[in-house]
């Protein structure tokens, strides 16, 4: 069964999952075996890898470990056109849809397309939507764009409906990397009510709580990074409230 099809039968069967997010640059290579160990422990659905910048030219190395020692799918989350590997299962092909910036809507996409085109990874068309969270992220400085805001929830919706209109198949609502406030439950709540397309919710998450009040706003994946880099025993917890959602 394929990336894609095993998140849409997930949402089908009303069963949420949680993606944990890698750093290439931040870990080594036995702190990476330690978080696949916990990992696989907690039933952690998916990895996603990648990160706005990658200063340390590890990606090829942190997705042969986590190949070697777990089964988990791997999917890279890439903050630009270099971030494209075959070691990989699948890869997030992101536009940035709440940006006004068109080398995010389509020019870097247009680059990396022949690429992808004849490599092995299964491409997952993803509609990234950048939300405010309460200051400067690296990925709207990198981006160049203005996050929405986090009381706009209307904006939001429309966009994630355009997104989907448009043919992505996923919606990707962020905070962005070390977000000071997540996403609000209710804007979670407002877009997952005016799309069918499965919707995956990241930054500023911190505890299993507030990943299990997520899904049941209407989060289909929940994507944890910056917290579990602080304390890997969140990775339990967070799969769980998860799972148990």
């Amino acid at each position: 069964m394929n990336i894609y099809t095993h998140i849409l039968k997930s949402k089908k069967e009303g069963k949420k999952s949680f993606a944990l997010l890698i750093d290439p640059d931040k870990q080594d290579k036995n702190q990476l075996i330690t978080i696949i160990e916990k990992a696989k422990n907690a039933n952690t659905d998916y990895f996603f890898v990648g990160g706005s910048l990658l200063t340390n030219d590890s990606l090829d190395s942190c997705l042969a470990t986590l190949k070697e020692n777990s089964n988990i799918p791997v999917v890279l989350f890439p903050g630009n056109a270099m971030q494209v590997n075959d070691k990989a299962d699948g890869i997030l092909f992101l536009s940035l849809i709440s940006g006004r910036n068109a080398e995010m809507l389509i020019g870097k996409q247009v680059i990396t397309a022949p690429i992808l085109k004849q490599s092995s990874l299964e491409v997952l068309p993803t509609g990234y939507i950048l939300i405010d969270s309460g200051k400067p992220t690296t990925v709207s400085y990198m981006s160049n764009t203005t996050p929405i805001p986090a009381d706009k929830n209307a904006v939001a919706a429309c966009t994630a409906m355009a997104g989907e209109m448009l043919g992505l198949k996923l919606i990707f609502m962020d905070g962005g990397s070390g977000a000071q406030n997540p996403i609000s439950e209710k804007m979670i709540t407002s877009v997952s009510r005016s799309i069918d397309t499965p919707l995956i919710i990241g930054g500023g998450i911190r505890s299993g709580e507030k990943a299990a009040a997520n899904c049941k706003a209407g989060a289909d994946i929940i994507v944890v990074g910056n917290a579990i880099e602080k304390d890997e025993n969140l990775i339990s917890e967070i799969a769980n409230a998860i799972h148990n959602s």
